[in-house]
């Protein structure tokens, strides 16, 4: 039996004028793996996930996300994914509480389902001390953790998380990677874009973008057979060349 596919992209492309931002790619992601998007500054990621959460129309090609094709289905598309940007969108002048229960309003949430999922994500967190705490006054990779679990509060099909570690120490960033492998474990398929090839070992699989286009795909092993390297950063830096 063929696992469940939640991202299939054919041929997608965004040009900006004669510019293509991204340029023709393909692939398929499965329910519950966590799918590493790896590229330089201006390779074109976030042009594609910009595509995939239904921010951005493609120019050509097609693409559906979570079942729902991206261009003509975005509201249903909305409802059925998470998305955590590289600053985070957590309401500083709110409380940790304040923001749980605002987006979980936006999710469609129902007040008791709201009251539920924030009493288990406190204890889940152990935030019980920090709760009715300004975001505002809340440290950087608390910030991180609260974001992402309120990004799949409503139990997303697939949550997309844009650099989410970006500029927490070391064992923050295990922390939050401890969060999404719990996720994962839960059927929440992951799409990940980061800077720190340490962590693109983490991955189940890997793509990495070169100019606006898929320039190496597979498996963390796969790669490293692929191009004779002993780590991640010997693959970035061949396929980059």
């Amino acid at each position: 039996m063929e696992e469940e596919k939640v991202i299939e992209v054919k041929n997608l492309t965004k040009q900006f004028g004669a510019f293509k931002a991204v340029n023709n790619i393909s692939f398929d992601v499965k329910k519950g793996e966590i799918f590493g998007f790896l590229g330089a500054n201006g390779a074109g990621k976030t042009t594609a996930i910009k595509m995939l959460t239904g921010i951005l129309s493609s120019s050509s090609g097609e693409a559906k996300v979570a079942g729902y094709d991206i261009n003509s289905q975005r509201d249903k598309l909305k409802e059925n994914i998470g998305y955590m940007s590289q600053k985070f969108s957590l309401y500083e002048d709110l409380t940790l509480k304040e923001n749980v229960k605002f987006y979980g309003g936006i999710y469609g949430l129902s007040n008791n389902e709201i009251k539920n999922k924030t009493q288990e994500m406190i204890t889940d967190l152990g935030l019980e001390d920090i709760q009715d705490t300004l975001i505002s006054d809340i440290p950087l990779g608390w910030k991180q953790k609260i974001a992402f679990s309120i990004a799949v509060l409503h139990h997303p099909k697939i949550v997309f998380l844009d650099e989410p570690t970006s500029g927490v120490d070391p064992i923050t960033r295990r922390q939050f990677w401890n969060l999404i492998y719990q996720a994962a474990a839960d059927g929440i398929t992951v799409f990940v874009t980061t800077h720190y090839m340490d962590e693109a070992e983490y991955c189940n699989r890997i793509s990495m973008m070169v100019e606006g286009e898929i320039a190496a795909m597979g498996t963390l092993d796969e790669l490293l057979a692929k191009y004779d390297a002993k780590n991640m950063d010997e693959v970035f830096i061949k396929i980059a060349r």
